[in-house]
């Protein structure tokens, strides 16, 4: 038996700026998580246009936002830059524009904070930080680097 869903009771803009109130999001965050509320797409449209006309909605805030909390979560670039594209947003620009972050000294920082400062005894105590630093995001190449000091 399908159950009716009732209209939402507050406007699409309402309940957008109330999103937009608790973090940062993507247009395209945005657009899923109204549409899974039930709003009708010319609705969220129209209330997306407002808010970022009126600057509460802005993409590369957004992209600001999850790159700093993916940094915050000691995670790599290839996790940070899937999240982004999972949200439909690009690189900032303040990293594109050469911004360029030490993945290195990151990867360090957080194999430390894992693992304390003493250098892996054996091969596969290396293998273990290798993997944890992998599924924190980090490429090869940067964990080669940051586990090789």
């Amino acid at each position: 038996m399908k159950t009716e869903r009732k209209p939402p009771a507050r406007s699409a803009a309402e309940a957008a700026l109330a999103l937009l109130a608790r973090r940062e999001h993507s247009r395209r965050e945005l657009e899923r998580k109204l549409a899974e509320r039930g709003y009708a797409a010319d609705d969220v449209r129209a209330a997306l246009d407002a808010a970022s006309t009126d600057g509460y909605l802005s993409d590369q805030r957004a992209a600001a936002a999850q790159l700093r909390a993916g940094l915050a979560r000691g995670h790599g670039p290839l996790k940070i830059r899937a999240k982004l594209a999972t949200a439909g947003l690009a690189v900032p620009e303040s990293e594109a524009e050469g911004e360029a972050i030490d993945w290195i000294a990151r990867a360090r920082v957080v194999a430390e904070k894992r693992f304390g400062t003493e250098p892996p005894a054996d091969r596969a105590e290396w293998a273990r930080r290798a993997r944890f630093l992998a599924q924190r995001g980090f490429p090869e190449g940067v964990i080669r680097k940051a586990l090789a000091g």
